[in-house]
């Protein structure tokens, strides 16, 4: 599964935007998640003290770690936005995906404790009380959280930021716990159907590990230098290609490091030509590629036509 699938961004697709506007926007919509947490948290606690029901708990408790992984993030996302120093000559945009593996434990570890407490009220049902103040609840809870999971997705979509979109992952899968805890309010409440709440909190403690894995796989894959998506990769060789005096493009390497992008490409040119002429093509070229892919680092290595040397297989 490729970032996208995980619908996490590529972090090369997107709005052009100054590096400076990216992180302003990555902290506001790093804001916005703990805002939202923190409130979801009060009224939930109360709820779940009025009602007793496990799958509300169940959502109290995503709620207090969705406040753990906002916090983490913005922390990431503010040293993702350091710009490189002696240390870190390629940037901090690894602390991205760094993020998103802390996100990803801390919603295992959420359905790991659901999955303990519902196992518990399985054997143990117990009725459900005030089930409106609950139904309640819970319709605020998917208001806030569907405006903020689309305010994550127009900044993911701006900004390519790995951090924000496993944000935005989880919060999605909010939205279904929320509507489905109503619906086992709904059916322990009204139908006396006790047993039903428990087993949508196990359903929802499933869904959360599928959603945990979708946040990990695409972390591991930044922290690995995986390779940008071939049509990503096929566009750069067009753009190089395209200029006239390049007769080939090849060793082809690419990653991504948080919404920043490492582009590396050999050009074959004429091996006549002088250094300077070669340069400047060069220059050009790589002009072109940052335009077509923005806050991208490309590197440029000129081979003279004719001459053999060993190539990169997987760069083509």
């Amino acid at each position: 599964m490729t970032a996208a699938d995980a619908g996490l961004g590529s972090g090369v697709a997107g709005e052009t935007m100054p590096a400076a506007s990216m992180a302003r926007l990555k902290r506001l919509a790093a804001t916005a998640s703990v805002a939202v947490a923190l409130t979801l948290i009060a009224a939930k606690l109360g709820a779940w003290l009025a009602t007793s029901s496990v799958s509300l708990l169940s959502t109290l408790i995503d709620s207090l770690l969705d406040l753990a992984a906002s916090a983490v993030n913005f922390i990431a996302i503010r040293t993702a936005a350091q710009p490189a120093d002696r240390e870190h000559r390629f940037g901090h945009g690894k602390a991205e995906p760094i993020a998103g593996f802390a996100q990803a434990a801390f919603v295992s570890g959420s359905a790991g404790f659901l999955l303990i407490q519902s196992v518990e009220r399985l054997i143990n049902p117990t009725p459900i009380s005030n089930g409106m103040i609950g139904i309640g609840v819970m319709g605020l809870s998917i208001v806030l959280t569907l405006a903020l999971v689309l305010f994550q997705r127009s900044v993911v979509r701006r900004t390519g930021s790995v951090a924000i979109g496993a944000d935005q992952l989880h919060y999605q899968t909010d939205l279904l716990v929320n509507a489905s805890v109503i619906v086992a309010l709904l059916l322990a409440w009204q139908l006396n159907w006790t047993i039903a709440d428990p087993l949508f909190a196990i359903a929802i403690a499933g869904y959360i590990l599928f959603s945990a894995r979708q946040i990990l796989v695409s972390s591991f894959d930044m922290l690995m230098d995986k390779e940008l998506p071939d049509a990503d990769r096929r566009r750069i060789v067009e753009i190089a290609e395209a200029h006239p005096d390049v007769i080939s493009a090849h060793d082809l390497r690419t990653r991504l490091s948080g919404s920043r992008v490492f582009i590396q490409i050999h050009l074959e040119l004429p091996g006549e030509m002088r250094l300077r002429d070669a340069h400047d093509i060069a220059d050009e070229v790589m002009k072109r590629i940052e335009a077509a892919f923005p806050d991208a680092e490309v590197l440029i290595h000129e081979d003279p036509h004719g001459v053999s040397e060993k190539r990169d297989v997987f760069g083509e």
